[in-house]
């Protein structure tokens, strides 16, 4: 038995598609176990790219099945959007959704808008997808799970209640009045519940059913360490534990069963939304990785705001989830810098900082204190192909030095080493399912 989790180290946008896509090759199950249509993945296979938001990113293997967990919120139609673009383009989902999931309402998206619009200076920065109310209504025991969408009548009784205390909550606190009536709402999430129920499953026997068989499982997470709802910058963050305590509940899979943890990390920093960021770029260097890198929200399209690599975060990342590993990604979208810097440490208040401390308020008023590296040459599209072929040996000298400080520093051995947007262009140093 192999069982894998693939997390974000800092804000999100660290390239875990890539990197859950390519170890998913080796894995029997797949299992997203977190986040909603606020996440997105971006996969390149065969030329082809694919904006995931739902699906776990293993969903181009046919052979694989594919879970979308129970710590997972659904938006009915951005889930069969996907599963009618994945159709298109030629694949066969290999799904199961977990009957436990929770789904994300109109009401929701209605609330998300308005309590961001009344936080001020306090907005997370959200997607406005309904992730936050959708999970607010999960811990209050309210909400409407993906089981509960598939018993009609029960469905009737509950949204009946719950369209009468939203609509006034939208009314009474934000002068709003809720667009979609109850008849409506009822008869197109219905129409969503017969078309998704075919994919409903008890994944908790299939889950449990395949640690039995000793399969390969890859849970993947969405956002990152940063966001984590209890871990991350609160407030600015996500609703979910996107860390990989969240694999155990949003999945259904016990600690003990997991063998590895992969950190995947941009060999830069990059993030969408509100809240500090210490090493953030405001000069040409970020704005040249910005477009180099094509950084701008899967979900969104907002341009992500840049800035060098921090170690501190990468430290913070590294113990909260206790990772056993690093995938490096856009190793090749940093070459061409003439001079590369990684934060090392914080300063505030005179001491020393090796990782963020708990307040927003005291993260921005660090200072991030750096060590300079020597930049790497751009080997073009074709010699970074070359070199995820020939290996490590082949990468240039001074990427080699950059890599190996920050795996020496934060203390966590190198796995993965992402030299473009391919799933082919990869350097493995070591393979996640090889227990011996």
């Amino acid at each position: 038995m192999a069982v894998a989790v693939v997390v974000g180290t800092q804000w999100g946008d660290e390239g875990k598609g890539k990197v859950v896509d390519l170890y998913a090759s080796q894995a029997d199950l797949v299992i997203r176990f977190c986040g909603g249509a606020n996440a997105g993945h971006t996969i390149v296979s065969e030329g082809k790219k694919f904006k995931l938001h739902h699906l776990p990113s293993g969903i181009l293997y046919s052979s694989k099945i594919n879970i979308i967990g129970n710590g997972t919120v659904i938006d009915p139609k951005k889930l069969l959007d996907e599963i009618a673009g994945i159709k298109l383009a030629g694949y066969t989902p290999n799904l199961q959704i977990s009957p436990r999931a929770h789904i994300v309402m109109p009401y929701h998206f209605a609330l998300d808008g308005a309590e961001e619009a009344k936080k001020g200076g306090l907005a997370a920065g959200t997607t406005k997808r309904g992730i936050g109310p959708c999970y607010s209504d999960k811990a209050a025991r309210f909400g409407i799970r993906m089981g509960e969408l598939l018993d009609t009548e029960y469905f009737k009784q509950k949204l009946h209640i719950m369209h009468a205390l939203k609509a006034s909550a939208i009314e009474k606190a934000y002068g709003m009045e809720l667009e979609k009536g109850e008849q409506q709402i009822f008869e197109e999430y219905s129409q969503y519940a017969a078309q998704l129920a075919p994919y409903v499953a008890d994944t908790t026997l299939t889950i449990s059913s395949a640690l039995s068989s000793k399969k390969k499982i890859l849970l993947e997470g969405a956002q990152a360490t940063m966001l984590d709802i209890d871990h991350g910058m609160y407030p600015f963050g996500t609703s979910s534990n996107t860390t990989a305590g969240g694999a155990c509940t949003g999945s259904g899979i016990g600690p003990t069963a997991i063998n590895e943890v992969v950190g995947v990390v941009k060999c830069y920093t990059s993030r969408v939304g509100a809240g500090p960021l210490p090493t953030e770029l405001f000069d040409k260097t970020g704005d040249a990785i910005r477009e180099k890198g094509g950084e701008y929200g899967t979900t969104t399209g907002r341009p992500r705001r840049i800035g060098w690599l921090d170690l501190a975060t990468l430290r913070y990342a590294a113990l909260v989830n206790g990772l056993t590993g690093l995938a490096f990604t856009r190793l090749d979208t940093l070459s061409g810098v003439p001079k590369v810097k990684v934060c090392t440490h914080y300063e505030l208040g005179g001491k020393k900082l090796s990782m963020p401390p708990a307040s927003y308020k005291d993260i921005e008023k660090c200072k991030p204190v750096y060590k300079e590296f020597a930049g790497w040459a751009d080997l073009g599209e074709e010699g970074w192909k070359s070199a995820s072929k020939k290996g490590y040996a082949a990468l240039p000298a001074q990427a080699r030095v950059y890599l190996e400080f920050v795996s020496k520093e934060v203390g966590v051995p190198t796995y993965f080493i992402g030299v473009g947007p391919d799933r082919e262009d990869a350097i493995v140093l070591k393979d996640v399912f090889r227990t011996k």
